[in-house]
């Protein structure tokens, strides 16, 4: 039987059984899509990716050849797989242990990674990484009262001043500011009706927050945000943490070239710590970066039939 070496890491997080779980498979090229497909079910996880090596002049062109699966279908984008699947390439290729920036070909194009242990991280087994994702893309700016139906809450929880509005920077997300942490935790997404209504705006999801109180004198913006998608919760979505760092910059919320930190996965029991900023160049946001920490939980071999 074929076997193809895989590893299991947490990403934004620096201590396992905490952040967002991937599955990184290696060495992937004889594999077809289905079979991506039915081993990204196995993993049961929220996404899993596969890695396709390709010749050295290649990839320094191109990138390494990546791709991400849900349990459900193929992804163009994700941020949590590229963070961590570049942190895994470190890991298991002696020969980009010591880069510091690893370019994954994903199929919405090359996504850079940079690593820089100068950054925040409180384990010395964790990679911090930043992520720079595509230009934002700014959709429709949507009904404040259908979508606050749509995700079990009242008009009033949402922040009056910043309508919903759909933002892309790979996969689209329909960004929500409420005006408390409260409202947050009573967050109850439709799915189905959800789903129905933002994909024809090319949305996937909704990426909801709310603004933290700043613990210390100027101290970074904090956040918290949460993800309710496929009937469950994702601990960590950092492609969509690009799209809500567009918006806030996009809306004066947050300052051109902010570092703000985000935490997702609270109530889920995953907590995940994301770090975001993004420029504003006349009035184009650009230089989206979305950054954070991965570190190794587990190792193995797939046996194939």
């Amino acid at each position: 039987m074929p076997e193809l070496d895989y590893f299991i890491v947490d990403v934004f997080t620096d201590r396992a059984l905490a952040g967002n779980p991937l599955a990184v498979v290696m060495n992937t090229s004889t594999l077809s899509t289905e079979q991506m497909q039915s081993i990204a079910r196995e993993f049961n996880l929220s996404e899993t990716t596969f890695v396709e090596r390709r010749a050295a002049d290649i990839e320094a062109v191109e990138g390494i050849r990546t791709r991400i699966f849900t349990t459900d279908e193929e992804l163009p984008f994700a941020g949590h797989p590229t963070l961590g699947t570049a942190s895994v390439l470190k890991i298991a290729d002696p020969s980009l242990a010591l880069k510091s920036t690893i370019t994954l070909a994903e199929n919405v194009g090359p996504i850079p990674v940079v690593f820089d242990p100068a950054k925040p991280s409180s384990s010395s087994q964790a990679f911090y990484g930043e992520m720079t994702q595509r230009d934002p893309e700014f959709g429709p700016e949507l009904d404040p009262a259908r979508v606050a139906e749509l995700i079990g809450l009242t008009l009033d929880d949402l922040d009056p001043a910043h309508p919903p509005q759909i933002v892309s920077t790979g996969n689209g997300f329909a960004i929500v500011l409420l005006r408390s942490l409260d409202a947050l935790a009573r967050l109850n997404v439709r799915q189905q009706e959800a789903t129905e209504y933002l994909r024809p705006l090319n949305g996937r999801w909704f990426y909801v927050l709310a603004s933290e109180p700043v613990q210390e004198e100027n101290s970074a913006k904090h956040f918290r945000a949460r993800m309710q998608f496929y009937g469950g919760e994702d601990p960590a979505t950092g492609s969509a943490a690009g799209c809500a760092i567009s918006y806030l910059v996009a809306h004066g919320i947050v300052s051109s070239g902010e570092r703000i930190h985000v935490r997702q996965g609270v109530e889920m029991g995953r907590p995940s710590d994301l770090f975001l900023r993004a420029n504003l160049d006349t009035d184009k946001v650009t230089n989206v970066r979305v950054g954070g920490s991965t570190v190794l939980v587990a190792t193995g071999r797939l046996l194939l039939p």
